[in-house]
């Protein structure tokens, strides 16, 4: 399956407008945003665990990074809460399930074999704030590893970023208010790729919380030959 597939173009889409599509595990729905495999595939998806759905044990061969959305997620380790922040490294297993419900954003096989850091972090404590240096915006950083960098932007209203290219690509998703930029306007809930070698300067008029993650999605180095 192909979903947004070629991570040379732009890709765009508010996933408040999409259905739900089920999973092969009885109540987990999915809302597929990029995808290129089958079953087991490199992708990025919105997941909702509907109360007492479950997920058998399963290994993260290309590793999993997820951000709670609502609702509380759990596996072996514990229970996340709307606002946390989690990455499984490559080679890691669990199950997982949500005794209530819950919604997650989700990127699977996306992670470098060597970045075997765990992670968890809960955003929504209000901690780790820091300035971006631009009046009206702060970042909490939540990872870094090589070109790769994740971080929650924070646009106060009238905010506006300065134009800047994305040398390794870059991903956004609006977690809350609404972002613009000279392409268009984004609400709640929408996913953005914005590819190697593009440009862009958002804003946000009325304010906005944004999931970012840069660096990525340039192809792999080819070494030089002798």
């Amino acid at each position: 399956m192909k979903i947004n597939a070629d991570l040379s173009k732009r890709a765009e889409a508010n996933t408040e407008d999409m259905a739900w599509v089920p999973s092969p595990e009885p109540g987990v729905l999915r809302r597929m945003l990029d995808r290129d495999g089958a079953e087991v595939a490199r992708c990025t998806t919105v997941v909702r665990f509907e109360p007492g759905a479950r997920f058998p044990e399963h290994t993260h061969s290309g590793g999993e990074e997820f951000l709670v959305l609502s609702g509380v997620f759990t596996d072996e380790d514990g229970d996340y809460p709307a606002g946390t922040y989690v990455r499984h490294p490559v080679g890691t297993s669990h199950s997982s399930w949500s005794d209530h419900g819950c919604d997650i954003l989700v990127k699977l096989m996306q992670m470098d074999a060597d970045d075997q850091e765990r992670v968890v972090i809960d955003t929504g404590s209000g901690s780790g704030w820091v300035s971006s240096g631009l009046e009206g915006i702060d970042r909490l950083p939540l990872h870094e590893f090589g070109t790769e960098k994740v971080w929650l932007a924070r646009f106060q209203p009238g905010a506006v970023a300065v134009e800047h290219d994305h040398p390794g690509g870059e991903e956004e998703f609006v977690l809350d208010g609404t972002l613009e930029d000279e392409d268009g306007v984004y609400p709640r809930g929408t996913w953005l790729r914005l590819p190697v070698g593009s440009r862009h300067q958002p804003r946000a008029r009325a304010g906005c919380l944004l999931y970012v993650k840069s660096g990525h999605l340039a192809p792999p180095r080819v070494p030089e030959q002798a």
